[in-house]
């Protein structure tokens, strides 16, 4: 049995079903894939632990990082907001090891219509992964490695950072691979240019957790 925190959508999670279809606990190791691109949407997810990374497969291989999903985030609802039965449209991935609930999706349709402040919640959730997504795409949109990291390191301040003494450290654990095949580069670029970054006094690194000293003067030095 999987030990779960708690909060608001979690506790609701467990529910809905109302004991006779408890929520699916699972646990996925790093890059263990949740769901693949046509995929049915017959489940929608809430993760407990760790992060899940979204991209989308393009024809010629491509992978391209759409959003970084954190700790009590709602992801496949695609189904839930077309109103029927579809496909799934991004590959979820788990960038750390995670822990998930999952309902099936028609359960989710009642919950939405029995509880108004789940879809209040699910909506709040949706509008910050937009924004994260637009910021994914400009940081992508560089074509200079220094500068694609740096907007990346400054996406996971906003939404994995915990402030601290030093600056904001990121609380997830990278590895350069990881942060590699989210921005596009390989492992030896990634690898170079955190020890730039880190000459510089930017940024430091303890057991594979990243804290950017000063979040402020990074964007304005290289972006």
């Amino acid at each position: 049995m999987v030990a779960v925190p708690s909060s608001p959508i979690s506790d609701m999670f467990r529910s809905f079903a109302g004991g006779t279809l408890p929520p699916v606990v699972e646990s996925y190791e790093r890059n263990k894939t949740i769901f693949f691109p046509g995929d049915p949407a017959e489940r929608v997810y809430f993760l407990t632990k760790g992060a899940v990374k979204l991209s989308r497969v393009y024809e010629a291989g491509e992978e391209i990082t759409v959003a970084l999903l954190r700790e009590n985030s709602v992801f496949g609802v695609l189904s839930l907001i077309t109103g029927d039965r579809s496909d799934r449209f991004y590959h979820a991935v788990a960038f750390t090891p995670v822990e998930l609930m999952s309902l099936q999706a028609d359960q989710m349709s009642v919950a939405l219509k029995e509880h108004p402040e789940l879809s209040a919640m699910m909506l709040r959730g949706l509008s910050s992964r937009i924004l994260q997504t637009e910021m994914m795409i400009e940081t992508l949109a560089h074509r200079d490695m220094g500068s694609r990291l740096v907007s990346f390191l400054l996406i996971l301040c906003r939404d994995f950072g915990v402030p601290g003494n030093e600056g904001i450290t990121v609380d997830l654990k990278l590895s350069h691979q990881a942060i590699a095949e989210a921005i596009g580069s390989t492992r030896v670029t990634v690898t170079r240019l955190l020890g730039d970054l880190r000459e510089q006094g930017m940024i430091s690194i303890h057991k594979k957790k990243i804290t950017v000293h000063d979040p402020v003067t990074l964007s304005q030095q290289f972006t």
